[in-house]
């Protein structure tokens, strides 16, 4: 099952001060992926904080590849800047993905995170993300295509031209509050059904309670 990742430096903390520090990140990245076995479907490494879509061969594929990742790249951050101390904002937060309904969403998400933050006006000038190659075909051994992608055309070329067209609207209002809720409160990304069906599994209350107090609180009058 896809899970959205997003690793944060502490307290807002600039994590990657240049280019050789993110190519270290992604070349580590791509080896502890291919160790715990992760397939990375998208991406995007921004000043102070990472966003990565995924999809586990286990149940502690994440875990095993986050924390490695994270061990190795504090090492090298410290000893490139001359500093000690922590790097991160504790563990890495995570959230379960409903592939039918939010995973191409999620793709948008990701690789629109530059153009939010007023770094780029189109994705596509970004080249720390995955944009470049999902929509442009630029190689990249770090990717491995999701099944659902693979269905928007018979060839890489209509693929591409398709994934383009996805980008042609921002990702805001309720679908960007949602996918934010998830990942920062460690819930579900997907619908009623889809949530309650992850619940049953893992026996823990993976949606976000209502408000106030329940129904029928009130005791009657005796």
């Amino acid at each position: 099952m896809p899970e959205q990742i997003i690793q944060r430096g502490n307290n807002q903390q600039v994590i990657f001060t240049c280019d050789t520090g993110m190519k270290a990140y992604v070349a580590w990245l791509m080896d502890y992926a291919v160790e715990f076995e992760v397939a990375i479907h998208a991406w995007v490494l921004m000043s102070n904080h990472v966003h990565l879509l995924c999809t586990p061969g286990s149940n502690t594929a994440i875990t095993s590849m986050m924390q490695a990742l994270g061990r190795r790249y504090v090492q090298y951050f410290n000893r490139s800047c001359r500093r000690s101390g922590t790097l991160w904002e504790g563990r890495f937060r995570s959230c379960l993905v409903q592939e039918e309904t939010y995973l191409l969403q999620l793709y948008r998400y990701i690789e629109l995170n530059p153009v939010r933050a007023d770094m780029v006006s189109d994705p596509a000038d970004y080249s720390w993300s995955s944009y470049q190659s999902n929509a442009l075909g630029k190689g990249a051994a770090l990717k491995t295509p999701h099944p659902l992608y693979l269905t928007l055309g018979k060839n890489a070329k209509t693929r591409q031209a398709n994934y383009r067209d996805l980008f042609r609207y921002q990702v805001e209002g309720e679908l960007l509050d949602d996918i934010r809720k998830a990942a920062n409160k460690g819930l579900v990304l997907g619908n009623e059904r889809f949530i309650e069906q992850v619940e049953a599994l893992t026996g823990k209350v993976l949606k976000e309670g209502k408000r106030g107090r329940p129904f029928g609180w009130r005791k009657t009058k005796g």
